[in-house]
């Protein structure tokens, strides 16, 4: 297949990159470089070292054979995009450019407006691109899991059917978005839903959880093919956090209680869902949601974890409370429902000791690297 990765230069784009051209697709990457601004304007950096995209693909094509392409631009620009699409006709369009970061969104008014410009317009791009140039091509939409918010009822995947005063239909899931950038998320959805439904286009809205791990196979088969690992305070997870601050003899720093629930999954199940469905595309006129994790942890959960595998390894530290800077619930009801991906052959990597243990001993061979006066936050809701 011909697949263009937009946003490929990024923590879940690499690798998926990767992982598909290394399949035999067509991978053409399209990325803005935006991410690694933001990481200059934040003053932070990934705890990898990350090559610059030319030098990564240059790598990849030497040791595999297999070329990408590459176009540095951004959607935002639709002359741009429309060439792109012009000279490549993919088959199918993975979308991750977008700014995922739900603190980055909640800094200020302008980064708000930013955020909901660049991820909404982006993708308002897209699908009239694709509804003028390729009208079959298959769009492949990163969404988040974080539309739902916490509802006190099992979330089910995309859609659910409500009865009242005796009729009965199936609509969308109620979103419940917590920030800014989530409500970016869920505009992207209704717009994809709409797109669907009058030009007839195909989508696929992937609910992705938090995605932890480093590695693919791919990315492991030369350090400048080595993919991001975000801790700071504005694009790190909470895993992350807790590593890195395990890493320095840090005690682990938990937001409030810490029974904040999330689905989770592994960076190599995230890019085995994107083959999924790829190779499975929705029908024409078809908008159809898949909820993309693989298990559900609380905040606290993880914490533990973390130091028992830090124990194990001789550093000792505690988890330690601090005020939640989020407005989200700390105690709440979570079961969401993730089946649709697994009945297309997804065989989960689950969150284990030896994935925790090997974050850690990265962090701990790039120690020199951690800038410590980011790990904490700095961006508040209120």
């Amino acid at each position: 297949m011909k697949i263009v990765v937009a946003g490929g230069d990024g923590f879940c784009g690499w690798p998926t990159a990767l992982y598909l051209s290394a399949k035999g697709h067509e991978v053409t990457i399209i990325d803005n470089l935006s991410r690694r601004k933001w990481d200059e304007e934040l003053r932070v950096d990934s705890l990898t070292p990350i090559a610059p995209i030319e030098k990564r693909i240059a790598r990849w094509e030497e040791l595999t054979g297999r070329s990408i392409g590459l176009y540095v631009g951004d959607l935002n620009h639709y002359d741009f995009l429309r060439t792109v699409l012009l000279q490549t006709r993919p088959d199918a369009f993975v979308h991750f450019a977008e700014q995922r970061s739900a603190p980055y969104s909640m800094i200020d008014r302008e980064h708000a407006v930013f955020t909901q410009v660049n991820n909404v317009v982006g993708t308002l791009n897209v699908i009239y691109a694709i509804k003028e140039i390729v009208p079959d091509c298959h769009i492949i939409k990163l969404g988040t899991m974080g539309e739902y918010g916490t509802p006190n009822i099992d979330i089910e995947e995309g859609y659910i059917k409500i009865s009242h005063n005796g009729r009965e239909d199936l609509l969308p899931y109620p979103k419940q978005p917590g920030s800014m950038y989530h409500l970016s998320k869920v505009h992207d959805s209704h717009n994809l839903m709409f797109a669907c439904k009058v030009w007839g286009l195909r989508a696929t809205d992937l609910n992705q959880g938090v995605v932890y791990g480093l590695h693919t196979d791919e990315t492991l088969l030369d350090p400048l093919l080595a993919n991001r690992l975000d801790y700071d305070g504005v694009f790190g997870t909470a895993l992350n956090r807790f590593l890195i601050q395990a890493s320095i003899g840090h005690n682990l720093t938990v937001y409030g209680k810490g029974g904040q629930t999330r689905g989770f999954l592994n960076i190599r199940d995230t890019v085995r869902c994107i083959e999924l469905a790829a190779e499975n595309p929705a029908d024409t006129g078809e908008f159809r949601v898949f909820n993309q994790f693989t298990e559900e942890f609380s905040v606290l959960e993880l914490a533990e974890m973390v130091r028992r595998v830090a124990h194990d390894e001789g550093i000792h530290v505690q988890v330690a409370h601090l005020m939640n800077p989020r407005v989200e619930k700390e105690d709440h009801y979570y079961f969401a429902k993730n089946t649709r991906l697994k009945d297309l052959g997804l065989e989960p990597h689950l969150l284990s000791d030896e994935v925790l243990r090997g974050i850690l001993r990265t962090a701990l061979e790039h120690k020199d690297r951690i800038m410590v006066d980011h790990i904490l936050p700095k961006v508040t809701w209120n």
